[in-house]
């Protein structure tokens, strides 16, 4: 089978649109703010455990992933917060719950809250996959008082039925498919659905989790990233993700290199900031969504 719901097209073959007021470097920055149960199986280790055991707590674990909560957050917080830029949050519904104080400063702070599952735990372990995107977006929504239009799965996650059951649910958009530097018209059966770019080599969790890179790795590879950009962006635009998870940027040896990337896109007068809403919406204008 191939891919079943975005036809394929090489980048040399998509038509020439317009970038946003001009700026064809579109940056989106997003944090992902996670519930991992602490009676559960981690969803990722830093640890191994000896004897190849999983542990319930699994302590290291758990708290490697909290430390980014409690101490990674608040420096997210103040970044961005200084920097005037805007943000979006793929969040664990639970998070709401579990951390108050934490769901209220990222509302305060007017990020853009972005469907991710209610716990951090792939769609393909659900007892019923729709009833978990829905109560999901229906926490969302009773919390920030406008419905989500954007999801992502926790793990990029998605079964055969996601894309229909998040378009009934009323998602426009998803940032599973890494597959383009640019949007894609995805087909469901309720109607088009926006794939957004995410990234997946620029995500700090492979860099540091996965890949396990020197801390000044993400710097490099978005120095590296911009370099072939530069040479792509007056012919077609390209969407550049900022892929972020407090417990992997944003601890201490990590952070310097991680405020000097949003920097040194700041410091560009090609680019323009913009969620995922906003993304879709320049999109859609420019591209309208297939009949």
């Amino acid at each position: 089978m191939t891919n079943p719901r975005i036809p394929f097209q090489m980048s040399s073959e998509r038509p020439r649109i317009n970038p946003p007021t001009g700026k064809p470097l579109i940056v989106q920055i997003i944090v992902n703010v996670e519930y991992w149960p602490f009676d559960q199986s981690m969803p990722r280790k830093a640890l191994t455990i000896p004897h190849g055991l999983d542990p319930r707590p699994d302590i290291p674990n758990y708290s490697w992933a909290e430390y980014g909560l409690r101490c990674g957050m608040p420096r997210l917080l103040k970044l961005f917060a200084d920097r005037k830029v805007p943000v979006g949050v793929n969040i664990n519904a639970a998070v709401i719950d579990q951390y108050p104080s934490l769901a209220q400063a990222m509302k305060a702070a007017r990020w853009k809250f972005i469907g991710h599952g209610f716990l951090q735990r792939i769609l393909h372990n659900e007892e019923d996959e729709e009833d978990t995107i829905n109560k999901a977006i229906d926490r969302i929504t009773d919390f920030t008082g406008a419905r989500p239009r954007g999801w992502m799965g926790p793990g990029f996650a998605e079964t055969f039925d996601t894309p229909d059951y998040l378009r009934a649910a009323g998602i426009e958009y998803v940032l599973d498919w890494v597959l383009d530097d640019l949007p894609c018209w995805m087909t469901t059966e309720h109607g088009p659905l926006l794939s957004i770019p995410y990234g997946f080599e620029l995500n700090d969790a492979m860099i540091y989790a996965v890949e396990k890179q020197s801390s000044s790795e993400v710097l490099q590879r978005f120095k590296d990233t911009l370099r072939t950009f530069d040479d792509e962006l007056a012919g077609q635009p390209r969407v550049l993700t900022l892929a972020t998870h407090p417990h992997q940027c944003a601890v201490p040896h990590r952070f310097p290199y991680y405020a000097e990337v949003v920097d040194l896109l700041l410091a560009r007068d090609d680019t323009i900031f913009m969620t995922g809403d906003e993304i879709l919406d320049w999109y859609a204008e420019e591209d309208p969504p297939p009949s």
